[in-house]
């Protein structure tokens, strides 16, 4: 019979991209050390050490390390994981889900014929459908007049053009292209760019820069500003995420290399 839980271990170098790909089955991956983003048509979702990324079976998907990046990716059988959301989400591991994706790795491969590792598989299922996706998205508008803006925000974070400027050239006014960033990414365009710079605030971190060279990087003036809005958006400070992306970086003992 064929096995219920397939997993994979790879070490990555600092900038690698594994290229636009899909799988038939399922994918949770968790980073260590560095930073994930997993990037689709959808949107791009950043993985910081110590969290994990569900990929649906059939989405096209690269992804990209910031920093020197352990990957531990579970597959699980599509029958079983058939209650699992249909979209890209990123969770906080708790120290159960952790261990839950040491033991799978372990194991290597989990069999539907063995009654120990049915009920294994069916309760990682039950603690990933109890875990609350954390603030590490960033949904991408369909509309191209949206899109357009979007991209243009993306690719320079730390302009400070207002809206009536960005959207010069999309075809959409300012009032239209508020209106379908509230439809298309749940978000005001207002917060959706803050999303887009502390995005890219955490990859930053994760390749080392300082707290104030990343500030100025993302676009904020005060130091001060950008560490209060990345401790209320994440719970932490942006230097206590740069010091536990160390640690956990550091308490991977195997090289790592290009996979």
């Amino acid at each position: 019979m064929p096995p219920i839980i397939r997993t994979l271990v790879t070490r990555h170098a600092p900038g690698f991209v594994i290229p636009v790909h899909d799988h038939s089955w399922p994918q949770l991956v968790e980073a260590d050390g560095g930073l994930l983003t997993v990037d689709t048509l959808e949107g791009a979702w950043v993985v910081p050490s110590g969290c994990a990324v569900w990929i649906p079976a059939g989405l096209p998907h690269s992804l990209e390390m910031s920093g020197r990046v352990l990957l531990r990716s579970l597959y699980l059988a599509p029958a079983g994981a058939a209650a699992l959301p249909g979209d890209c989400q990123v969770f906080p591991q708790s120290p159960l889900l952790a261990e839950l994706i040491r033991h799978a790795v372990a194991l290597g491969i989990a069999r539907d014929e063995d009654p120990e590792h049915r009920r294994f598989a069916a309760f990682l299922v039950d603690r990933l459908r109890a875990s609350r996706a954390a603030a590490f998205g960033l949904p991408m508008p369909g509309d191209p007049r949206a899109l357009h803006i979007a991209r243009r925000v993306r690719e320079q974070p730390a302009d400070a053009s207002g809206l009536d400027h960005l959207a010069a050239g999309s075809g959409a006014s300012r009032r239209t292209a508020e209106r379908l960033f509230r439809a298309q990414t749940g978000m005001s365009f207002g917060r959706w760019r803050q999303r887009v710079r502390l995005v890219h605030a955490l990859r930053l971190l994760s390749e080392g820069l300082p707290v104030t060279s990343v500030a100025l990087e993302v676009g904020y003036r005060s130091t001060s500003a950008f560490i209060s809005v990345f401790r209320s958006t994440f719970g932490h400070t942006p230097g206590q995420h740069a010091i536990d992306t160390r640690r956990t970086g550091a308490s991977s003992a195997s090289p790592f290399v290009v996979a």
